[in-house]
């Protein structure tokens, strides 16, 4: 039995990998921050074959413990500061988890392995928002990073030091730079959940409007279901390497906002939308779109739900949570 170490299992992605995992047969651990972190009953409702650990990736010590008791054959680093908007308020702490905390987990595993560098396989979450400033459209493994948040540049950072780790120390460590990928799993503070649950509510007469920043704003989003096994695909090759997973396909908050408003049958959605400066980045990204041929050529693997189906299916997911929370 395969056996594998997730950290950020508390998150969608996490949560979406422990399943795909505990489905292939693996023995899954999840490494959670704190005693009495307020996301453990989830990921014991949702995953409860996964055994639960704790440690911090800002603490190299918890890392090893976890090592040693998990003794994996792969090792998922999903585990960060992740909310872009959050970085530009609290970048150094950004910087300790989201940047650091990869040095950290890289470093448990090159202390774990010893004499055997490709003992465990390592992943790292990278992110599309490396590109920042976009160099080349469409993005893929050789465009230059140009972050433009304090969250891109501790993204780069840990994106590097894998590479760095891997040339350096032979280790089987990959990076997946993933594209927007979202699911009724995503947080509320996230700008496609924040607008299924908005559209939801409205739909029912819970709520007014919905208060958004840049509207022109383009993403390349796709399901985080897809994604994980991508993932899992790039530890299954026998040469580590990085790769970008995306749809190819690029959408503006205003076609989200039409797409999600259609689900509930409002057409004149505008009337709902409000636009506040206060959510615009200091310095936003504005074009983003993935080329993934290299994953499809070489791990075999494309996106299977569309940008339709995937607003659709979050704008239906928060009704039926709405209703019941409203007791409708």
């Amino acid at each position: 039995m395969p056996r594998a170490l997730i950290t950020g299992i508390t998150g969608q992605d996490g949560l979406y990998l422990g399943e795909l995992l505990l489905s292939k047969g693996y023995e899954v651990f999840g490494l959670i921050r704190g005693q009495n972190n307020p996301k453990r009953a989830l990921v014991e409702a949702t995953l409860p074959g996964v055994k639960i650990l704790t440690g911090d990736l800002t603490d190299l010590s918890s890392l090893i413990r976890a090592l040693e008791a998990a003794k994996p054959d792969e090792f998922y680093n999903l585990g960060a500061i992740s909310f872009v908007a959050y970085s530009w308020e609290n970048a150094s702490l950004t910087t300790e988890v989201t940047a650091k905390g990869v040095l950290n987990a890289l470093e448990a595993v090159r202390l774990y392995s010893g004499d055997e560098p490709a003992k465990v396989r390592f992943y790292q979450a990278s992110s599309s928002e490396m590109f920042g400033k976009v160099q080349q459209v469409p993005q893929d493994e050789d465009t230059l990073l140009w972050p433009r948040s304090p969250y891109g540049v501790a993204k780069v950072f840990g994106h590097y030091m894998t590479i760095n780790y891997r040339e350096s120390y032979g280790m089987h460590a990959s990076s997946g730079v993933l594209f927007n990928h979202e699911s009724p799993r995503r947080g509320p503070e996230f700008v496609t959940r924040k607008v299924s649950q908005a559209v939801a509510r409205i739909s029912l007469g819970l709520q007014e409007n919905i208060v958004l920043g840049n509207l022109d704003a383009r993403r390349d989003w796709g399901f985080a279901g897809d994604y994980v096994e991508a993932m899992w695909l790039m530890l299954q090759q026998e040469e580590a390497d990085d790769y970008v997973i995306s749809t190819g396909e690029t959408h503006s908050i205003k076609e989200l906002l039409e797409k999600a408003f259609a689900v509930v049958g409002i057409t004149d959605w505008e009337k709902y939308v409000v636009q506040n400066p206060e959510f615009m980045r200091p310095a936003e990204v504005d074009l983003l779109i993935g080329s993934s041929a290299k994953a499809e050529s070489k791990l075999g693997w494309k996106p299977r739900v569309g940008f339709e189906e995937l607003v659709t299916m979050m704008v239906e997911n928060d009704v039926v949570e709405q209703k019941a929370l409203a007791g409708l």
